[in-house]
């Protein structure tokens, strides 16, 4: 008996001392083991070699403290893990804290309050909340505030979406937090938001039409405007990248000379132009028909000294969105149909570039194919090609309304996929070298070689254009189309482009990450309901009573022997 409880005390001590032993090596060395399909509790080996890179510290404020719904209380645990773990990695140079931004302020000093989190770019949320008394609304921020050396970048945490249910929208806003705080966490560090700006003055897509794609920009970028006949050489220098949506008009030398100084000094261009002008509203308000005619740009030698052509054509493509037409009137109404629009080509990513890797597909109108051209210095990679149900028809041509009652034949259509969006990167030589510079610059200001750099060509304007709702003006998201209640990856794509063209391409791979929703089967609960109360009441009963009897009878055959 003696021996026996020696025996128990020493196994309990090696127990102990176990125990001790992980704690005091869970204080030096930190490591978790994930067990989920996506690794969804696992930090990018991106974000760990940003954390600990960290020499100073940063702050990390998040406003999504107080009592919410379930959702956001996830949303919040989600946060709270996450934070926890950069941590981890960073030790001393992060701290991270969560307030109400409501608690202990009266009704004028929450109203101040807000209005200084919204000047600082962090949006409310009316949240609609039960209680006893029916429903109230309540004022939420779910947003974070990254501060480093007196800088401040705004982190959106909650990512709503057009089309999706409140489960999906918040699994949605979980999988990308990493995203949102590596990113602004690695921006701020750096310097600030880097500049990007689109230009303007050549009949360029509007500010209403650009809306949606400036407001996403904004959450990683500083964004503006730009005239190139009015930018100066200072200011050109301090954009990080230079978009150009949808030029209508004509660029002047100078202008030109301006984008080309602008690339050789090292800076990014996105090209967002097309060729043709056609528009399908002047159809729809006019007789249905419409001359597509070539545009007059003045970029064709300059794209073609960078490689580039892109051609005076219109790709119609059987992998195409739908349009609303009417079709006849009945009783006096018009009797609305939707058609497939073969000018309307459905974009579908196959490059494994992390631009348009697992992206989904691109609306585009009206889109013109790219030729490439070898050029020393230069590699080029096709970034997009139409499907392999694809032809172009050359332009001037007279495109209608009534195409639509033709049913196309695969077979006419059947061709190798043609390209539409290209880039374009390496070591670029100015179109102005060996030619007459324009009036006023001096030759000791010219750069004839670039350093290496980079730059995107896509034959579609309007990849970049919002739809504008006709009856309030509102606004919907880049890349979702009202007429078919989708969502395309043009958003994705934008964004995806403008972190690889400012050199922040790792960063790609946390927005594309994953975590799948794995909902419960709402009908099945229903049915099965009363079963698994009674197993989770019941069993555990069970449990204890077999246990009680199986030591019972242990400890008699024991103790008797």
């Amino acid at each position: 008996m003696v021996n026996q409880k020696k025996k128990d005390l020493l196994h309990l001590a090696l127990v102990l001392l176990v125990v001790v032993l992980v704690q005091v090596f869970a204080q030096f060395f930190f490591t978790r083991i994930d067990f989920t399909k996506e690794k969804r509790f696992t930090l990018s080996a991106t974000t760990e070699e940003i954390l600990r890179n960290l020499k100073e510290p940063v702050k990390i404020t998040v406003y999504l403290e107080g009592d919410f719904p379930a959702g956001f209380k996830r949303l919040r645990s989600a946060t709270k893990d996450l934070l926890g773990d950069y941590k981890a990695y960073a030790g001393s140079n992060l701290q991270f804290e969560f307030i109400d931004p409501a608690a202990d302020k009266n009704q004028q000093e929450q109203q101040v309050f807000f209005e200084e989190l919204y000047n600082k770019g962090i949006e409310p949320t009316n949240l609609s909340v039960k209680q006893e008394g029916g429903l109230t609304q309540k004022l939420i921020f779910p947003a974070a505030m990254v501060s480093f050396n007196g800088r401040e970048i705004p982190v959106k945490l909650l990512q709503t979406r057009i089309g999706l249910n409140p489960e999906e929208v918040l699994n949605n806003s979980i999988q990308n937090l990493e995203y949102a705080f590596t990113s602004a966490i690695k921006k701020i560090t750096a310097g600030g938001k880097p500049r990007v700006a689109l230009t303007e003055g050549h009949g360029e897509l509007t500010d209403l039409q650009l809306q949606d794609a400036m407001q996403a920009l904004s959450e990683g970028y500083e964004v503006g405007r730009v005239d190139l006949k009015e930018i100066t050489w200072e200011g050109l220098k301090k954009i990080k990248l230079l978009i150009i949506p949808k030029p209508n008009e004509e660029f002047t030398e100078l202008e030109k000379f301006k984008i080309d100084q602008y690339l050789m000094q090292g800076g990014k261009v996105f090209w967002a132009i097309d060729q043709v002008h056609a528009e399908l509203d002047s159809m729809q308000r006019g007789d249905g028909e419409q001359l597509a005619f070539p545009k007059k740009l003045n970029l064709d030698d300059q794209l073609f000294k960078y490689g580039i052509r892109v051609n005076y054509d219109l790709v119609g493509d059987m992998n195409c969105m739908q349009i609303p037409l009417n079709v006849g009137n009945i009783a006096g109404e018009g009797q609305i149909q939707m058609v497939p629009w073969l000018f309307y080509p459905i974009i579908m990513p196959f490059s494994h570039n992390p631009i348009v890797k697992n992206l989904e597909g691109i609306k585009t109108e009206f889109i013109n194919t790219i030729d490439t051209i070898a050029v020393d210095g230069l590699r080029q990679e096709v970034l997009l090609t139409t499907s392999p149900f694809s032809r172009k028809l050359n332009t001037p041509t007279l495109i209608s309304l009534n195409m639509v009652e033709q049913t196309p034949d695969p077979k006419t259509f059947q061709s190798e996929p043609k390209p539409v969006c290209v880039l374009v990167e390496g070591k670029f030589t100015s179109i102005f070298k060996n030619r007459m510079l324009p009036d006023g610059i001096p030759a000791s200001a010219f750069i004839p070689e670039s350093k290496f750099t980079k730059m995107v060509v896509f034959s579609d304007g309007d990849v970049l254009r919002n739809q504008i709702s006709a009856t309030d003006g509102s606004v919907f998201p880049l890349g979702y189309d009202r007429y078919t209640q989708q969502t395309f990856g043009n958003k994705t794509f934008l964004l995806n482009l403008a972190d690889y063209l400012t050199n922040d391409a790792e960063l790609i791979k946390l927005r594309s990450k994953e975590i799948k929703l794995r909902l419960l089967d709402k009908a099945k609960i229903v049915e099965e309901k009363l079963t698994w109360q009674l197993i989770n009441m019941l069993f555990p009963i069970v449990l204890i009573v077999v246990f009680g009897i199986f030591q019972h009878i242990y400890r008699k055959r024991r103790y008797t022997a």
